[in-house]
């Protein structure tokens, strides 16, 4: 599903076919998990397509490749240009984007010298589906930030979102709901987490989550529309007497949750403020008003 024969990719610098694009057994992301990455979005409109907030994105590709001492060798600028041009080579509008950074050979505990720039794009539709989910809160936590750098996209975080995810599906459940090493709501393994109580939305604050470019721009446009949004920590039990609630994300996009474990939430999905913010998003980002933060 990701690639064919006439997929372009780019690679350290290059557009090559997607199955000429090799890297060594013995890289420290293999074997170590330091390396990061993003995905973003592009949409069809009448200029073309659009990346939603591709800038924002590669800045943050960025600051995640800097904290783990990746030597990133191309300015976000640059790696905006590069989105572009993938799109165009393999004639993609609305697409998924996935731009990898990860060290070369090496075995010690260290950073690597070497750093590789990877980036793939194909058609990929809401990765949690259209309907609404049925969640578990996970057995699993996420990692306390004192252990890693909580803010940065980095390879090695995800074994904790496979080890929820996969534990959810194995138990009849769509999707995971994380808690954090106090017992708060974080987040899904792949998404920001919000839960709607009487017209005002809550998610939680910055701190044991990686604050999402999507979650940003959900409370901007709550802010657009007059819903406030109040950033807190809460324990579960307060999420079973929501209105509504929903994950989002460049994956998910937003996402209606149904039921967390078991306990169906009360509210109706179409009366909410989170489809007024869903049909809001999906005018935003098909349409363009953001075009100051991207190139077309």
């Amino acid at each position: 599903m990701y690639y064919n024969k006439n997929t372009i990719v780019f690679k350290d610098g290059r557009m090559i076919p997607a199955a000429e694009a090799m890297s060594s057994d013995y890289t420290q992301t293999l074997h170590y998990g330091n390396g990061v990455f993003e995905g973003m979005r592009s949409y069809e409109n009448a200029e073309g397509c659009n990346i939603f907030r591709a800038r924002e994105h590669f800045d943050r590709l960025a600051y995640s490749a800097d904290r783990m001492q990746l030597k990133m060798p191309y300015s976000p600028e640059e790696m905006v240009q590069i989105a572009y041009q993938l799109l165009d080579e393999n004639h993609l509008h609305n697409a998924y984007i996935r731009p990898l950074v990860y060290g070369g050979m090496n075995m010690s505990l260290e950073p690597s010298d070497e750093c590789h720039v990877f980036m793939a794009a194909w058609n990929w539709g809401k990765y949690l589906g259209n309907d609404p989910l049925s969640v578990m809160v996970s057995s699993y936590q996420r990692p306390n930030p004192k252990s890693t750098i909580i803010d940065a996209k980095i390879v090695g975080h995800y074994t904790n979102s496979i080890l929820a995810t996969s534990e959810a599906r194995k138990l009849g459940y769509d999707e995971a709901l994380l808690l954090d090493m106090h017992g708060n709501v974080a987040e899904g393994p792949g998404a920001n987490f919000f839960f709607e109580k009487e017209g005002i939305l809550y998610t939680p604050p910055a701190g044991h989550i990686l604050p999402g470019i999507t979650r940003r721009t959900v409370m901007e446009l709550a802010q657009e529309l007059g819903i406030r949004v109040v950033e807190k920590f809460f324990e579960v039990e307060e999420v079973y007497d929501a209105d509504t609630a929903f994950f989002v994300g460049t994956a998910v996009e937003i996402a209606p949750i149904a039921a967390i474990n078991g306990e169906k939430l009360k509210g109706t999905w179409e009366d909410s403020a989170g489809h007024q913010l869903y049909l809001m998003y999906r005018q935003k980002v098909r349409f363009n008003e953001y075009q100051g933060l991207t190139i077309v």
